[in-house]
């Protein structure tokens, strides 16, 4: 009773209810006193009100009842504008719920969650610090100096949790550690994030929020060096500067647009970039970007330049397949782990057998 308590008012914080929208949303089947009694654990709604309350909440009725439980800590958001705290709250509670289908299919198949990236020793205070961690982190993870190709998947490849939440909440990427900090994840809002490089960059920002130590540092400081980090992992200084040179007095659009449609990074932010390294001047700076304002691509950069990579996980899919394949579970519980109804997972999923 306690845990349906429990489950019950997560799911309602998930949808971004109050009780008494929830009560008007099952129209006045029960009232808001019964569901806080349901939430208090006082007693359980039978059968038929626990399918009201699933068509209600967007919930399948496993939810209720399942046993893995996942807790957040050390979040980080990267905020647009003002972020209302009900919508936080409906977000940690969405993460939460995919993260624990995410490892309770890991934990059928027997696969361990072992986050290997280790290098939070000594607390950042320049952008020195961060070329060098950038430089041990594309080691560690082999990269070398070559572009990322589906920054995603090299990510979820390395036990890092990415969750793609479509939201019209201001914000763009929520980083935080579950169980004991054993488990690292990445939200990103995919409303808000349209193009691949932004996709990018912000999944690397959230990343700089997770394997910097920004201890004793501002909110404004802990962002600078985390945008910092984003642009080092996607353009080295090695790799800019063999781009680029290493001094320029100036620079075209196209030039940096050629470079965004190789490494999947910004026009702007690579002039930020070469702005940081010393290779184009503070005031070279502030007249490109000036120039960039009223070409209208502040917000929108010309589209010949997108980048054309993929950005995509299909990680958690591929363990379920496998999973359904070896008979470890069952296609109803298929359905559940990818919160479908049976019949939309059978016709998606098995159609071609």
């Amino acid at each position: 009773m306690n845990q349906f308590a429990e489950r019950l008012k997560s799911a309602r914080v998930m949808a971004g209810l109050s009780l008494q929208d929830l009560a008007d949303k099952l129209e006045n089947r029960v009232s808001r006193q019964s569901l806080h009694k349901y939430e208090k654990g006082d007693f359980m709604p039978d059968s038929e009100m626990i399918g009201h309350l699933c068509d209600a909440l967007d919930v399948r009725p496993d939810y209720f009842f399942r046993k893995e439980v996942v807790e957040l800590e050390e979040i980080e958001f990267r905020k647009l504008t003002r972020f209302p705290s009900k919508s936080k709250s409906s977000l940690i509670e969405k993460t939460k719920d995919i993260l624990a289908r995410y490892l309770e299919l890991e934990e059928i198949l027997n696969i361990e969650t072992k986050f290997s990236i280790n290098f939070r020793h000594e607390p950042i205070r320049s952008k020195e610090q961060v070329e060098e961690f950038v430089t041990k982190l594309r080691e560690q993870l082999k990269l070398g100096l070559d572009p990322i190709f589906n920054l995603v998947e090299l990510l979820e490849d390395n036990h890092i949790k990415v969750v793609e939440i479509p939201s019209e909440d201001s914000f763009d990427g929520l980083s935080a550690l579950a169980n004991n900090k054993q488990v690292p994840v990445i939200v990103l809002n995919s409303s808000k994030l349209k193009s691949l490089d932004r996709k990018r960059f912000t999944a690397l920002h959230e990343l700089g929020h997770l394997v910097l130590n920004l201890e004793g540092l501002t909110d404004k400081e802990k962002e600078k060096y985390c945008h910092y980090f984003a642009a080092a992992m996607l353009l080295p200084k090695d790799t800019l500067l063999k781009e680029v040179g290493r001094n320029r007095n100036k620079v075209l659009i196209p030039e940096l647009g050629a470079i965004k449609k190789q490494y999947g990074i910004s026009i702007q932010a690579i002039a930020y970039r070469m702005k940081d390294l010393e290779i184009i001047s503070e005031s070279y700076f502030k007249q490109f970007m000036f120039f960039i304002s009223q070409m209208g691509y502040k917000t929108e950069e010309p589209i010949e330049f997108d980048y054309k990579g993929q950005e995509e996980s299909y990680r958690f899919n591929q363990l379920l397949l496998r999973a359904l394949a070896e008979e470890h579970i069952s296609m109803g519980k298929a359905a559940a782990l990818s919160n479908v109804k049976l019949a939309e997972f059978r016709e998606k999923n098995l159609a071609l057998g």
